[in-house]
């Protein structure tokens, strides 16, 4: 049993051969102590005075013969047990070599997928994945290189042929790098990927923030008076200034189409997308320049409006007061009169200027084309002929006026 080349063929043969081996070491050491007591009883024979039933001398080379049998079977038992231990751990080796490699095959499989995901949420869940199985990567590394170092323990002790374990160590290396490159290049399309969607969502999110502001923009609500259209332009230069900070993110997006992995950037669909953004922030700027114009063209209709009514309040009131003005005879009520009237032309005098003020804006709304145009004019033409009215009213009653007082002069010199 002790000299058997039995050394196993796999590692729970060798583990089944060690358990034997116990128990036949476990029977060597009972027989032991039975041996070392037979040859303690027998050497008392050969010290026996008188009578000797045979002679010391057998007595003592046969004592010695069981004691060397003896100490030979021990060393044959710890010769076995050392092979057997030596053969555990290159069964162990190679187990653990064939463990890397179904470790590796697994990972291998998985990567050859090359599913990168669909969308910017699948490819964050399969990174987080690949940040697991890196991990994994890093433990599998150090049991490896554990495993390393048995084989070139067992391959220093040379008490097996080397072939085998080298040719099983160089396989398992080359795999190896081979799944780390595989592993580096699928992390790198996942980065790839990550940058693209990242880009595509960021691309998108831009755009409906476009199309928001588009709506907003070619909105027609000018407002209603001169308070509601301030207000309204208020807020457009709010909205302009947000288009004008997104000029720059619409401006970066050709140098980050220009950052990401030839097979998306090269895409036809992101080209295309990329240049929709740009035609739609172009029109986006171009409204929001004329709705500028349009507010502040209706803020000058409605002040205009406003002016106009506040003149033809006043050209109400004096036309009413001239139309009922009896010119008096009397030279004292003359002179009143002649009073209010030199009033009368000092007030004329500030609204003549608010009026031509008005004829000044009316006429710059209708060379730029105010789709009011039609509107303005006839409210321009209509205050002039008020004005006209009332001008032709104070020169009228002025004329009765000087008639009188040439009269009354020349009544007093009489």
């Amino acid at each position: 049993l002790l000299v058997s080349k039995d050394l196993g063929k796999h590692l729970l043969e060798v583990e089944d051969l060690l358990q034997k081996h116990g128990l036949l070491e476990a029977d060597i050491s009972a027989q032991t102590e039975r041996v070392q007591a037979l040859n303690a009883a027998a050497l008392e024979f050969s010290e026996l005075q008188g009578y000797q039933p045979c002679d010391p001398q057998i007595i003592c080379n046969r004592v010695s013969h069981v004691q060397t049998c003896l100490e030979e079977l021990e060393e044959l038992a710890a010769k076995r047990r050392k092979e057997l231990e030596d053969s555990r751990q290159l069964w162990t080796f190679f187990q653990e070599m064939e463990e890397a490699e179904a470790w590796i095959r697994e990972k291998e499989k998985i990567l050859a997928a090359k599913s990168c995901g669909r969308d910017l949420s699948s490819v964050l869940t399969l990174t987080n994945k690949h940040k697991t199985m890196l991990g994994e990567l890093g433990n599998r590394r150090a049991l490896l290189h554990q495993t390393m170092k048995k084989g070139e323990k067992i391959l220093a002790k040379k008490s097996f042929s080397s072939v085998g374990i080298q040719e099983k160590m160089r396989e398992v290396c080359l795999r190896w790098k081979k799944l780390e490159e595989i592993t580096g290049l699928h992390q790198q399309r996942l980065e790839d990927a990550s940058n693209f969607f990242q880009f595509s969502a960021e691309t998108d999110d831009l755009v409906a923030w476009l199309q928001d502001i588009y709506r907003i923009v070619s909105s027609d609500d000018f407002g209603h008076d001169d308070y509601s259209s301030q207000a309204l332009l208020r807020k457009h230069r709010t909205v302009v200034d947000e288009v004008e900070k997104h000029r720059a993110a619409v401006l970066a997006l050709r140098k980050q189409l220009a950052l990401l992995a030839p097979e998306h950037r090269q895409g036809v669909d992101i080209q295309i997308r990329v240049v929709e953004v740009e035609q739609l922030y172009g029109e986006v700027a171009e409204v929001a320049v004329l709705r500028t114009q349009w507010l502040q063209d209706a803020l000058a209709v409605y002040r205009m409006f406003s002016e106009v009514h506040a003149c033809e309040v006043w050209l109400d009131e004096k036309e009413q007061w001239l139309e009922k003005m009896e010119v008096p005879e009397e030279l004292d009520e003359v002179e009143v009169v002649q009073h209010r009237f030199e009033s009368l032309d000092q007030e004329m005098n500030s609204v003549m200027g608010r009026i031509l003020d008005v004829n000044q804006v009316v006429q710059q709304l209708v060379d730029g084309g105010h789709p009011s145009s039609d509107e303005v004019r006839s409210c321009q033409d209509h205050l002039n002929g008020r004005w006209n009215r009332v001008v032709e009213l104070v020169e009228s009653k002025k004329s009765q006026l000087s008639s009188v007082l040439k009269i009354q002069n020349f009544l007093l010199e009489c």
